[in-house]
């Protein structure tokens, strides 16, 4: 089959379209033909060198994908061959062809194109782990998504919204302020030209928020504690500021009995994943199809411009998700 491959880890120049084995499934999986995939941040990780895939995951690159299954395991019975599928992958989904386990493949709801499906899976269960089950967001309480223009942001948002939040407040570039607040953000902060901590302290008379979903880390990690109201449950994703602290003050933490939870969903069990992929499931895809949900597409282009995909996506120019369509042969 084909697929994108790595000539060494570096630049985005290093991708190329090369031959690699089609998968087999295994007794409880199922051989879908790939139609569409999306970008990651840890795509780029990966292609640099510094996340290495799960032990026993595809080499390829993709963390998700949408297709039709062209074979099913001896041991599947909720999937036949010709079903529309999408859903989480620990990799391979750049490629023509990609195996699943059963239990973490989902229907593609009728209303959802192949590549509208393929934007949903990673950064929507990202978003749902992190607001639902580590964020435990109640109805009326407040929460700050860091980066709310980004593919789990925006994510967020439409969860928050859905979860009967009271302020969605998010920080972004003004370019992306209108997209945000389309989605559902009620305060929208330009982290470029503003202070989120002076602006949230305003927005909530000094309260603060309950939740906070950050992807920056160290630089924000100070001001992220000061906005948090006692109980307050700060969720790490990522580390895209830095990972050390210089000096920070333990005893804030204590006084406001603050929880900090850091996650990553690719590294989990396969049995998290896939009780994960339920309850995403259960909540999200009536939501899907009558459009309380949407999946946020920056763009979608043929998989053979993946190159110029990946620096758009690394230069921080897109609005949601990158899509790659996978062209047929």
């Amino acid at each position: 089959m084909k697929a994108i491959l790595i000539k060494s880890f570096g630049k985005a120049d290093q991708l190329y379209m090369g031959e690699y084995q089609t998968p087999k499934p295994a007794m409880d999986e199922v051989l879908v033909k790939v139609r569409a995939t999306a970008l990651n941040r840890a795509d780029i990780l990966q292609r640099e060198g510094k996340y290495p895939p799960p032990e026993g995951a595809s080499l390829i690159l993709g963390l998700e994908m949408s297709g039709e299954i062209m074979e099913v395991g001896a041991e599947v019975e909720k999937w036949k061959v010709g079903d529309k599928v999408f859903g989480l992958l620990p990799g391979g989904g750049y490629a023509e062809y990609a195996v699943i386990h059963q239990d973490m493949a989902m229907a593609i709801p009728d209303n959802l194109s192949f590549e509208e499906a393929a934007a949903i899976p990673e950064v929507f269960m990202t978003a749902f782990q992190a607001v639902h089950w580590l964020g435990k967001l109640q109805p009326s309480e407040r929460i700050l998504i860091h980066a709310g223009a980004s593919g789990v942001g925006t994510a967020a948002i439409q969860l928050a919204k859905a979860m009967q939040a009271g302020d969605i407040i998010v920080t972004a570039s003004q370019a992306k302020h209108n997209t945000c607040q389309d989605l559902g953000a009620h305060y929208i902060i330009d982290y470029k030209n503003q202070d989120f901590k002076k602006e949230v302290k305003e927005i909530t008379d000094g309260e603060g928020v309950d939740v906070i979903i950050d992807f920056i880390a160290a630089p924000y990690f100070e001001r992220n504690i000061s906005v948090l109201r006692t109980d307050g449950r700060l969720i790490m994703l990522a580390l895209l500021g830095g990972a050390h602290l210089e000096q920070f003050n333990l005893g804030n933490l204590l006084r406001k009995r603050i929880q900090i939870l850091a996650s990553t969903l690719r590294s989990r069990s396969r049995e998290y994943q896939i009780r994960l992929t339920r309850a995403f499931a259960e909540f999200a895809i009536l939501r899907f199809q009558d459009g309380r949900l949407r999946p946020v597409i920056d763009q979608v282009v043929d998989w053979n411009e993946v190159k110029t995909a990946h620096q758009r996506m690394e230069s921080n120019q897109n609005t949601g998700k990158i899509v790659l369509k996978i062209s047929e042969s």
